[in-house]
């Protein structure tokens, strides 16, 4: 159903919001965050005192929501119309050269610590450990509290 085919009343039942949402999707443009409010006024029958009173509600209300997008142009669209697409080549130009070459060194150090082979044997004795236990004596609670 056209937004113009709309009673006025039921309108009123609406937020700008969802008005705009509707606008959006039956017009298939992108507007300003200006233009489109002013459509959403002309629908309402808004005066020009109310459109200027009320438009940074409807600028917070469009940026809080999920439905909406702010494209790179200023115009506002529906997330719907648009998809993320995230390129992996575009990811690896972000990467400074330094920071691949630091990685690639990285990877290579772990590989080569695969290769090694561990030795897990209970026959292996710190030898400096037993210096730093001789000096030690046990005493019992009894001993503490006097």
């Amino acid at each position: 159903m056209s937004l113009n085919n709309i009673p006025k009343s039921e309108l009123e039942l609406l937020s700008y919001k969802e008005i705009a949402k509707m606008y959006l999707e039956e017009n298939k443009t992108t507007k300003n965050t200006a233009d489109l409010f002013k459509e959403v006024c002309n629908l309402l029958g808004l005066s020009e005192q109310e459109y200027v009173d009320k438009i940074a509600d409807f600028f917070e209300s469009l940026t809080t929501s999920k439905e909406f997008i702010l494209l790179e142009d200023g115009t506002w669209d529906l997330k719907s119309n648009h998809k993320v697409k995230i390129s992996i080549e575009d990811l690896e130009d972000d990467v400074p050269e330094e920071a691949e070459e630091e990685i690639s060194d990285e990877i290579e150090d772990a590989q080569e610590l695969d290769d090694v082979d561990v030795i897990n044997d209970d026959s292996y004795i710190d030898d400096d450990s037993d210096d730093d236990l001789a000096d030690l004596t046990i005493v019992n609670d009894d001993e503490l509290e006097e």
